[in-house]
């Protein structure tokens, strides 16, 4: 965090210096206030750049096995302009290398992890164990010590979702 603070500071020096440029060829017709705008500009810019890349940034980071799953987008008020063009804050990855599929009792059942990234001022990366009924697109969490089912939360997935698709389509190993 502190580098992206640096990198700020300098991306609105370097905006700065724009505006003082810009100023000095006009013969000073430019107003004082224009270096100080151009530095701010410049900072807010460099923020927003950061902000908009950070999905695609995250994402190449990850191996050529995980497949993003869901995506969340989101507005501010304090980024006015995310109203017209929400950010991703948060997405949901599987690694199709660590799907563990078994056929059990005439069921097929996967088990696997699901990663969860979230922007925050420190990125935050979540994971849980789940297995999946793949026939009757249940959805529980596992313990993750034991690996225990949780069959308080278990849920049953739209047959359309993206997490049974992926997960399901995977070859038993």
């Amino acid at each position: 965090m502190i580098w992206h603070l640096i990198a700020a500071v300098f991306a609105g020096l370097a905006a700065a210096g724009i505006g003082l440029i810009l100023r000095t060829l006009s013969g000073k017709r430019l107003p004082k206030w224009i270096v100080p705008v151009f530095g701010g500009l410049g900072m807010l810019g460099y923020q927003i750049q950061v902000e908009y890349s950070w999905f695609d940034h995250k994402k190449a980071q990850l191996p050529d096995t995980a497949i993003v799953i869901s995506t969340d987008r989101s507005s501010a008020v304090w980024r006015p302009w995310t109203f017209a063009f929400p950010m991703t804050t948060a997405f949901s990855v599987v690694d199709s290398d660590n799907i563990r599929i078994i056929e059990q009792e005439n069921a097929r059942l996967a088990e696997f992890i699901l990663y969860q990234f979230e922007r925050h001022h420190t990125d935050i990366l979540l994971t849980q164990p789940y297995l999946l009924n793949c026939d009757s697109r249940e959805l529980m969490p596992l313990a993750d010590e034991t690996r225990e089912p949780i069959i308080d939360e278990l849920r049953t997935l739209r047959e359309t979702s993206p997490l049974l698709t992926t997960v399901c389509s995977a070859q038993a190993g």
